[in-house]
């Protein structure tokens, strides 16, 4: 892990999200240097899923040698906002570092989205991103060393970041557009705003309830946002500002190379879900997926049978099947439509919400919470491990209608019929 040489101590840090995630893991490393933290989240009740309240952080970051300063906001609320920042000057004399981590996430397209949906991810994302860095403005300009850090992707106009779930790519955009106008607004006052984004999955309580245990495998820890934004905080505000960097970046200018100890399974360290939104993962992705246009292909040529693909299908739901059980149906609690496309479409359905579970041809009984759409060679190659279902999505091999949450839980399933296919 990077170290810490103090340089934070006594400054002030207004962290978005802290109660939790990443959020918190950026205040606790702030706190080792001594600095003073406001943890500006929603949290003040324990939440019935997901572990952590603004309290909780208070006393985390105390006992790791820094002062706390917990506020209730919303900041979809200006009212909230404006008093936790007139809190944080009075209780601390100012703010010197604003990091914009609150956010809500969607991953669903158009026809999917709410507009309640749309309106929290583009009220929380981007409107309470340029609201607090409004707010804060002010008192920035007094500090020494002003940073704006906002969790947000590298801006680029390829269709495969919005095809899937374009109303979450507007909302965090827009918070990667506040980064960017932001940066040349104020750089005569000498504040650097930046963005940084991971380059792989960070496993946070809130990834976990949403896509089960085993997406912990595949995950790096918080701790590697955490220490790629302390170190950028901790340089000088006027020799880095509007620049869209990734964690990975950031560690390697600071001479860290070896990435294993962020792994959440270090064992697995070269096998980690990719992040969305990074132009060098949709490169390896590419491929990725040449080399399995090879294998597809090789594969092909060695047989004879015409009818392959419905042949591997059904092996698939056939393992399925053997391996349905009463706890797989109670932990996941769906119902599955698959449409795989090729020269003939045909609908397989998998039942994980009735009795001991069931799968088969043709329609469930009752509507899918999730249908998923793909052709037949992906298909085989996500149920037998070759393609993850993150980067099937991505590519846009995966086309996901309904309840995003409810299908991520597949993940597990396809880990088990693996060896089996």
């Amino acid at each position: 892990m990077l170290c810490c040489y103090r340089k934070l101590a006594g400054r002030t840090v207004f962290i978005t999200g802290a109660s939790r995630g990443i959020g918190k893991s950026i205040a606790l490393k702030a706190a080792k240097d001594g600095a003073n933290i406001v943890i500006a989240a929603k949290t003040a009740e324990p939440h019935p899923k997901l572990p952590g309240t603004i309290y909780t952080a208070a006393t985390e970051i105390e006992q790791a040698g820094g002062k706390a300063l917990p506020c209730v906001v919303d900041v979809r609320d200006e009212a909230q906002v404006v008093s936790a920042v007139e809190n944080a000057v009075n209780k601390f004399g100012g703010i010197d570092v604003v990091i914009n981590n609150a956010s809500a996430i969607s991953l669903t397209g158009t026809g999917a989205t709410d507009m309640k949906r749309y309106d929290l991810m583009n009220t929380i994302n981007t409107r309470g991103t340029f609201l607090v860095s409004k707010v804060c403005l002010p008192y920035l300009k007094k500090s020494p060393n002003p940073h704006i850090v906002n969790l947000s992707p590298p801006l680029s106009m390829k269709p495969i970041w919005f095809k899937n779930h374009v109303a979450y790519t507007i909302s965090k955009y827009g918070m990667s557009m506040c980064a960017l106008g932001m940066a040349e607004e104020f750089k005569d006052d000498g504040i650097a705003v930046n963005a940084v984004w991971p380059k792989t999955a960070i496993h946070t309580a809130a990834i976990e309830m949403l896509s089960g245990p085993s997406s912990k495998d595949y995950s790096r820890k918080p701790e590697i946002m955490a220490d790629a934004v302390y170190a950028l905080i901790c340089r000088d505000s006027r020799s880095t500002t509007g620049q869209f960097f990734i964690d990975e970046e950031i560690l390697k200018t600071e001479g860290i190379t070896d990435f294993t100890e962020y792994a959440c399974n270090p064992a697995n360290k070269d096998n980690l879900m990719l992040d969305f939104f990074v132009e060098d993962n949709l490169e390896h992705l590419s491929l990725q997926d040449q080399l399995q246009n090879k294998l597809t292909q090789k594969t092909s040529d060695s047989t004879q049978d015409t009818n392959k693909s419905n042949l591997q299908i059904e092996q698939i739901f056939t393992a399925i099947e053997a391996n349905l059980n009463d706890e797989l149906v109670n932990k996941t609690g769906a119902i599955y439509q698959f449409v795989v496309n090729d020269d003939e479409v045909s609908t397989w359905y998998l039942d994980l919400k009735n009795g001991k579970g069931s799968t088969g041809k043709g329609e469930p009984k009752q509507p899918p919470d999730a249908t998923l759409t793909m052709d037949s060679k992906n298909f085989y190659a996500m149920f037998s491990g070759k393609l993850k279902p993150a980067s099937a999505f991505l590519m846009g091999k995966l086309r996901i209608q309904g309840n995003l949450q409810k299908a991520m839980k597949l993940e597990k399933l396809m880990l088990n019929l693996k060896s089996k296919l």
